[in-house]
This record gives C-alpha cells, structure tokens and sequence, in this order.
C-alpha cells in the first residue's frame, strides 16, 4: 500500500470517528443510553427479587433439615432408652 494510500485511510479513520463521537453524543443516542440503563435497572430488580426469594427457600430447608435430624435424635434416644429398659427385665 502507498504512503498515499495511507494517509488516506488515517483521514478517513479520523473522520468516521469524529462523525461517530457526533452520533454517539446525538440527543438520540442519549435517549437509547437512557432505556438501556432503564432496562438493565429493572433486570437487576429482578435478580435480587429472586435472589431474596433464593435466600428466604434455603432458610426454610435449613430449618426443615434440623427439625428432621433432631426427631431422628429423639427417636434415637427412646430406643435406646427402650433397649436399656428390656436389659434391665430380663
């Protein structure tokens, strides 16, 4: 490629990016920005709508698990208390 040619794709390049810092700047790219943010907003809304709703589900097996395991440990207990009680009768 000739210097010529190069120094005509750098004038062209210079160009297209000032025309593009005007479009992107435009009040109608302002506008498209603005419902972008909006829209991601919302979205985070919902993520931590869900999220909240994640945390509160966990808690509820938590405590479904522990109520579980300390039934199972009485039961425990009582048999063993049943075993110790059949000992002493024989």
């Amino acid at each position: 490629m000739s210097t010529l040619g190069k120094v005509g794709l750098f004038i062209g390049g210079a160009l297209f990016g000032s025309a593009g810092v005007k479009i992107l700047s435009s009040k109608d790219a302002k506008n498209v920005y603005v419902h972008c943010t909006a829209a991601g907003l919302r979205a985070k809304d919902c993520v931590l709508d869900t999220a909240t709703m994640v945390q509160e589900n966990c808690s509820d097996i938590y405590a479904q698990a522990q109520e579980i395991n300390a039934e199972r440990e009485r039961e425990e207990a009582e048999k063993v208390v049943e075993d110790i009680a059949e000992g002493a009768e024989a």
